[in-house]
């Protein structure tokens, strides 16, 4: 399995532990005032990080290219970074919308190199050819 595609399973199944944590937090609490962070921990960590990773799985090509784990990177950086100032911003620190707002603003640089990644052709990559 490319190696990108390795990483995003491994930070998916971090978020997914994180999202989960909160789930029981709110539940135990009863306080689900961190809904959204919550949301974002399960649907821009774990789902989307999977689909990232399986789509790098299926494309090894693509995946060995350098832009790849750029992409990794910046998407990875920003949801770190959004779901505990978001955490924070919706449990009482409104200080933490601008942190949000930036962090929301790197993911979405992330999701725009996924597309170009998707809509590139080829790749800068050659492998031998899989004998049959």
């Amino acid at each position: 399995m490319p190696r990108v595609a390795q990483l995003y399973f491994r930070t998916a199944i971090i978020f997914l532990i994180v999202g989960i944590a909160m789930g029981l937090n709110m539940a135990i609490s009863q306080d689900h005032s961190a809904i959204g962070a919550h949301a974002h921990a399960n649907l821009l960590g774990w789902v989307t990080m999977a689909i990232f990773g399986g789509y790098h799985a299926l494309n090894p090509a693509k995946s060995e290219r350098r832009l790849a784990i750029i992409q990794y990177c910046i998407y990875t950086a920003g949801v770190t970074l959004m779901v505990p100032a978001l955490y924070l911003m919706l449990t009482g620190s409104p200080s933490m919308e601008p942190v949000v707002a930036v962090a929301s603003l790197i993911t979405f640089a992330g999701v725009l190199l996924f597309a170009v990644i998707i809509f590139s052709s080829g790749t800068s990559v050659t492998r031998p050819a899989a004998a049959h």
